[in-house]
């Protein structure tokens, strides 16, 4: 069953009302879904290569290129030697939270969900987020810098070097359980196709502004309007 609940509002296999509270954890993607750029483009403008970048990431977005680690790597490749700086820049002005973010985020924290930030992009703007809206949780890409400058690589974490599809997945799953609930009490937002495997196993999905793969898997699409809408969905 799938239907447009409301304009612009895409509803897969379930019919609204819910209950806000039933959900225990919401778990987000970054780039384009919290926040209005795909930061690693925004950096490779620096290096003068956004067009070429940003090609790989709409492609990888898309599902058409599927090994997401070989991507991020061709990607940051062509960082190398971008200063520090070009990042605050992308920063503070460039990167803004997606229309009703905050709104709906809040509306989870009052609800007693805890928070989860799990992203394909960097800390260096996953934490400023994290803090921003106050997310219980993180985990994103740590970039390599050495003498004030991008070196093209990531830093090796204690769980591994990269966040992809099934790094998210595995993410969510190991809340849940340190947490002591079900999947089917999370909610999982994203856009791309690196989402699906986190979105495959929450109990509810929800697609921003998706891509079309992503549409045609999410139990629930905003297409059109802020993430705030997803709060149309549940019984007041």
């Amino acid at each position: 069953m799938t239907n447009e609940f409301a304009p612009g509002l895409i509803i897969r296999g379930f019919a609204p009302p819910l209950r806000l509270a039933d959900f225990k954890l919401v778990a987000f993607d970054m780039d384009s879904t919290l926040i209005n750029i795909e930061c690693v483009d925004e950096i490779a403008e620096a290096a003068g290569r956004k067009a070429e970048v940003a090609a790989i990431t709409e492609a990888v977005m898309r599902g058409e290129i599927t090994d997401y680690r070989h991507s991020l790597r061709r990607r940051l490749a062509l960082l190398r030697g971008v200063p520090v700086q070009a990042l605050e820049d992308v920063y503070s002005k460039r990167m803004r939270l997606n229309p009703g973010v905050e709104i709906f985020v809040r509306a989870c924290q009052a609800a007693g969900l805890k928070t989860l930030l799990i992203s394909g992009g960097f800390t260096f703007f996953s934490e400023r987020i994290r803090t921003r809206l106050g997310l219980d949780f993180a985990r994103a890409n740590m970039l390599e810098i050495e003498n004030g400058a991008l070196t093209g690589l990531l830093i090796d974490r204690p769980w591994g070097e990269i966040v992809d599809g099934a790094e998210k997945r595995r993410v969510v799953l190991e809340v849940c359980e340190l947490m002591g609930i079900d999947t089917s009490q999370a909610i999982a937002v994203g856009d791309g196709a690196n989402d699906l495997p986190m979105m495959a196993v929450a109990g509810l999905s929800i697609a921003y502004h998706p891509k079309p793969a992503v549409q045609e898997q999410a139990m629930v699409s905003i297409m059109q309007g802020g993430m705030d809408r997803a709060l149309e969905l549940f019984a007041t």
